[in-house]
Formats: structure tokens, C-alpha cells, sequence
């Protein structure tokens, strides 16, 4: 395994546990950033090491295929993705639509002159 897939997968593992941690009524959707990882490493038959396999709640000696099946898992009937902002938790303020709103921006028209 690439050490840079490695790296990667531990941050991922991290955040899992935090947004596991957070009431599910609270949660946010799974972010998008982690189907990328799940996918490159969903058939790497590679152990986890243990203190990753507790983190996940997985059997000790579980593999990195276990670790994303898992995590495709909590993609499963999601129908939107988080901001970044509302991960691990929902935002909370009543607003947060409005800052989020994406504004249309003035064109650079004049590089196409007639």
C-alpha cells in the first residue's frame, strides 16, 4: 500500500470517529471526501492495524476492505453532502443558508470582442 494512501486513510479514520461521536440527529451527511479513499482501498486485503480496527468498531485484525465497506456504508441513502463547514455537526444558526449561497459573478466578456 502507498504510504500516501496509508496517511490519508488514518486522517479519514479520525474524522469517522469524530462524526461518530456526534448524535445522529445532530450528524451531518457523510462528506464526499472520504469516497475517494474508501473506493481506491475497498479491496486491499491488508489487516488494520488494531488500535484503527478499535476506532471503527471492527473486529481486531480487520482489513482495509472491512474499513471501506464500512465507510461506503455511511453513504447509503444519503440523498446531499455536507459543507465543510457543517462537519462532523449540522450547522446550527438559522442563516447558514445564506452565507453558503453561491452569488453569480460579472462575466469577463470583454475578451470576446464582435
Amino acid at each position: 500500500m502507498h504510504p500516501a494512501a496509508r496517511l490519508q486513510f488514518e486522517r479519514l479514520i479520525g474524522e469517522y470517529a469524530r462524526w461518530r461521536a456526534v448524535p445522529e440527529t445532530e450528524r451531518s451527511p457523510a462528506p464526499a471526501w472520504w469516497w475517494g479513499p474508501a473506493m481506491e482501498l475497498r479491496s486491499a486485503p491488508q489487516s488494520l492495524p488494531a488500535e484503527w480496527s478499535a476506532e471503527l468498531g471492527l473486529p481486531n485484525q480487520a482489513t482495509y476492505a472491512a474499513a471501506a465497506e464500512l465507510l461506503l456504508r455511511a453513504f447509503a441513502g444519503q440523498t446531499s453532502l455536507p459543507w465543510p463547514d457543517d462537519f462532523p455537526r449540522k450547522a446550527d444558526a438559522p442563516d447558514a443558508k445564506l452565507v453558503r449561497e453561491l452569488h453569480p459573478q460579472p462575466s469577463d466578456d470583454g475578451a470576446f470582442q464582435p
